[in-house]
């Protein structure tokens, strides 16, 4: 059935036949399933259709989540409107018309938009320091106001498993805090809802889907050409882990969503002053940990 050209959207024409890719897909789309139901990503009884400004920036991330979303949606299993959008940020030598061109060739909605945050990065950051934050925090106000301007109640973005991962060994290295990007959040501002359904697909999942589907990927040379970031330095490490223990990236993933605040440190998450013994106390307090499944 997922052969069949007048039973797919025109994101997935041309998909490879063979029984690898076909895994490849299922696999990918059972993941985003999952978190977008997980995480109530879907809200029920508004009396009206959602929509989302999912955010596209060109490369294998941000086009594996707008193939599966609009998969999603085409099957009538994801009730709502999906407006792609591209923030063109300036960086010299983007290819401007690689999106636009796409994006009608597939038939998607989208918004083209173009803020020149690149030079006001170069601008503010010292040299020899990454642009990364401030690049993000531009991005992200762009962002929310497109999606305001849009009716959008929510900006869905392209962060996989292995990003996940990697901003939480980050918190840990240099921030001193277990903390990592959630699936879902609402901005500061608190009218907008901000969300990562690739959460639960691995890195290597969408390299494969992006470059099986022949998607045009644009590499970001803003932030990738900067030696030394803290960011590398973590895939590297995860890289090692793996590659002496096949499967520890998932099995470090399945450790977040199973925290145990009795068995940390943080008086703000578990009362420690309060504990107290007797008759029918659970010794190891297992009481407090969540049951995900």
């Amino acid at each position: 059935m997922l052969d069949d050209a007048d039973d797919i959207h025109p994101l997935f024409y041309g998909a490879p036949k063979s029984t690898e890719f076909k895994k490849l897909r299922k696999r990918i789309v059972q993941n985003v399933r999952e978190a977008i139901e997980h995480y109530g990503m879907i809200a029920r009884d508004t009396g009206k259709t959602p929509k989302w400004l999912v955010c596209l920036s060109g490369g294998k991330d941000s086009y594996t989540l707008l193939a599966v979303l609009h998969e999603l949606k085409w099957r009538g299993l994801l009730p709502v409107d999906l407006l792609a959008c591209n923030l063109d940020q300036g960086q010299p030598g983007f290819p401007a018309t690689v999106l636009p061109e796409f994006l009608e060739k597939m038939g998607v909605p989208h918004r083209i938009e173009y803020q020149d945050t690149y030079s006001i990065v170069v601008d503010k950051v010292p040299q020899g320091r990454t642009f990364c934050a401030l690049c993000s925090r531009l991005r992200r106000g762009n962002l929310y106001r497109i999606a305001r301007e849009e009716g959008c109640e929510a900006v869905v973005l392209g962060h996989h498993r292995d990003d996940i991962l990697e901003t939480f060994f980050m918190n840990l290295f240099h921030g001193g805090r277990l903390a990592t990007m959630p699936p879902k959040l609402v901005n500061e501002e608190g009218d907008l809802f901000v969300y990562r359904p690739l959460a639960h697909v691995a890195e290597a999942d969408c390299e494969k889907f992006a470059q099986a589907m022949k998607y045009p990927i644009i590499p970001c040379d803003l932030c990738g050409s900067q030696d030394g970031l803290q960011r590398q330095q973590v895939k590297a490490i995860l890289d090692g882990w793996e590659k002496n223990s096949p499967g520890r990236r998932q099995v470090i993933f399945r450790a977040l969503t199973n925290a145990r605040p009795s068995h940390l440190l943080d008086s703000a998450l578990f009362d420690f002053k309060g504990l107290s013994t007797g008759p029918g106390e659970d010794a190891d307090n297992s009481s407090d940990i969540p049951k995900l499944h």
